[in-house]
């Protein structure tokens, strides 16, 4: 057989030499008579194949030229392709279509009742539910809300869903005043997040007033806490709780920057920090260090904001922390007012992926160990907790509330209220919907009066579902739920109630004894009330 004789130009070379023959071929036709129009095609195909193959940065685009451009579009609206064309309705990545229905038709405020049975496999493990009862009730609608700080100078009632921290910075200034007014109408309270309380969050709506590492609203110039300018934010009227955050389940751990150039004056004006210069959020409190030192932080809190209730959020992560915190509470008998847990599937926020996939308990076993402990220190009737962490449905709800939970708070939910889809670039500037970016180009689009409605009938429209929920089973109150109604699929034979999986300790238990639990055999003698640092036995156990 003959040797074949080798085509001296690689095939993958092909788009660049059409491009070539094609400006060849069109710009002396162009002189002949012929349409212009290819003549710019082909000279801007022949530009970018020339650029291709000179660039070095991308081997892909040398090897590949112009070709390689289709690659990259493809790759880019690769998410969107999946999420409309291939995803399946029960996909939960995050958020199932489904889940995203539900929540965008009680916002609407239209019929979300669906045909035809169920699309989830039942038989599935981890498919969880809540039993019926042949008795329902008549459920007392007053009942949807909770007091928190009774023994506060201002005490606040909290409805049972809220919305979740989002600062202005990460939604648009569109997206926090539709929340703020939809929170005014609805009667529930809406947090600032950490990035502080800008003119956006004054529409009339209750706030909660989170206070991050980087204390914006109540800093020095050195970033340090300011009790002065914390004073006087706290006296606002629509500030009806503070919330200090120690870490949050998007990115337990981490603190942040943000680049000067994205510090607008409006941004700067809320944050209290100077317009264009880059602001630091460190990992950690610089006003306190210790368990105890956090107990005595949250007092100076409350007396500065004129005994306005103040609580923490966290995400769980070593239990020897959460466990010398409370110790720290029983030394001191100083209590936060509420504890929020955030669940480690939150993520408002864009993280690092490492933080989002494999950083913080998720919300079901962090809230039981949380209401648990408290249980077991006798301190549970005197501290509200409240549960965050991918809620959307009644059903979510009632499964928080059965953990422990007084309330919950949703962020992604009342994003897809507005109008969010899921598009995955809250963290690019480039939202579609207007909601997370801080293009004016973008955000104006988004109108206030409309989505401020949905907001108010998503909330509505949910604990409405939730009074059904709870009419079904027989119960009269929120209250009522405990882990004993929730049931779980462990495997295709084999179903557990939340009781049998999630034990709660008896009241007072951890003031008599050590309990049978391993986690509190482990690590409940040796935390401390004074560090967060671990203790030597602990520190022997983990390089066990």
């Amino acid at each position: 057989m003959a040797n074949r004789i080798p085509w001296p130009i690689p095939l993958r070379y092909t788009a660049f030499i059409i491009s070539l023959l094609g400006l060849a071929v069109t710009l002396p036709a162009w002189a002949m008579g012929a349409p212009f129009w290819p003549v710019p095609l082909f000279a801007a195909l022949v530009a970018l194949g020339t650029w291709d193959l000179r660039q070095r940065s991308r081997t892909l685009r040398r090897n590949y030229p112009i070709l390689a451009h289709f690659r990259y579009c493809m790759e880019g609206i690769g998410p969107e392709i999946r999420q409309y064309f291939v995803q399946s309705d029960t996909e939960e990545r995050p958020f199932s279509r489904e889940q995203r229905s539900a929540v965008y038709q009680r916002a609407k405020n239209v019929l979300d009742k669906k045909p035809f049975g169920s699309i989830l496999d039942m038989y599935a493990e981890g498919y969880e539910w809540i039993n019926p009862s042949l008795a329902p009730s008549n459920p007392d609608r007053d009942a949807m809300t909770v007091k928190v700080g009774s023994e506060r100078r201002h005490p606040y009632r909290v409805s049972l869903l809220n919305i979740s921290a989002m600062s202005f910075g990460a939604l648009s200034g569109n997206a926090i005043e539709a929340l703020n007014l939809g929170a005014r109408r609805g009667g529930f309270y809406h947090d600032t997040g950490e990035g502080g309380i800008s003119r956006h969050h004054l529409q009339g709506g209750d706030l909660v007033w989170e206070i991050g590492s980087g204390y914006f609203g109540c800093r020095d110039h050195e970033g340090n806490f300011d009790a002065a300018r914390f004073a006087e934010n706290a006296a606002r009227p629509e500030v009806r709780m503070i919330e200090v955050k120690l870490s949050q389940g998007a990115k337990p751990g981490h603190g942040g920057i943000l680049p000067g150039a994205k510090v607008t004056a409006e941004i700067a004006a809320a944050r209290g920090v100077p317009i264009g210069e880059d602001v630091v959020s460190p990992a950690s409190h610089p006003a306190f260090s210790t368990p105890l030192e956090m107990m005595h932080f949250i007092a100076r809190l409350r007396m500065l904001a004129d005994d306005k209730p103040v609580g923490i959020k966290l995400a769980i992560g070593h239990p020897w922390e959460w466990f010398g915190m409370v110790k720290a509470m029983l030394e001191s008998d100083i209590l936060p007012d509420f504890i929020v847990v955030d669940g480690g599937e939150g993520g408002t926020g864009a993280s690092p992926l490492e933080f989002i996939n494999r950083l913080g308990m998720p919300l079901v076993e962090a809230l039981s160990l949380v209401h648990s402990t408290l249980v077991g220190a006798n301190l549970r009737h005197r501290i509200r907790l409240a549960g965050a962490g991918k809620l959307t449905s009644a059903f979510h709800i009632a499964r928080t509330l059965a953990l422990g939970a007084d309330w919950c708070n949703a962020g992604r939910g009342f994003m897809f209220s507005l109008g969010c889809i899921q598009a995955m670039n809250c963290h690019s500037g480039r939202c579609p919907s207007g909601v997370a970016t801080q293009d004016p180009r973008r955000s104006r689009h988004l109108d206030v009066a409309d989505k401020s409605e949905r907001v108010y009938h998503y909330h509505r429209n949910t604990l409405e579902a939730l009074a059904e929920m709870l009419s079904a089973a027989g119960l009269e109150r929120p209250a009522d739920l405990g882990p004993s109604h929730i049931m779980r699929r462990v495997s295709r034979h084999q179903v557990c109630s939340y009781a049998e999986l999630y034990p709660v300790l008896a009241p007072g238990e951890l003031l008599r004894h050590l309990p049978d639990q391993p986690l509190y055999q482990r690590y409940w003698e040796e935390s401390r009330a004074n560090s967060f640092q671990p203790a030597q036995v602990v520190e022997l156990l983990q390089r066990a």
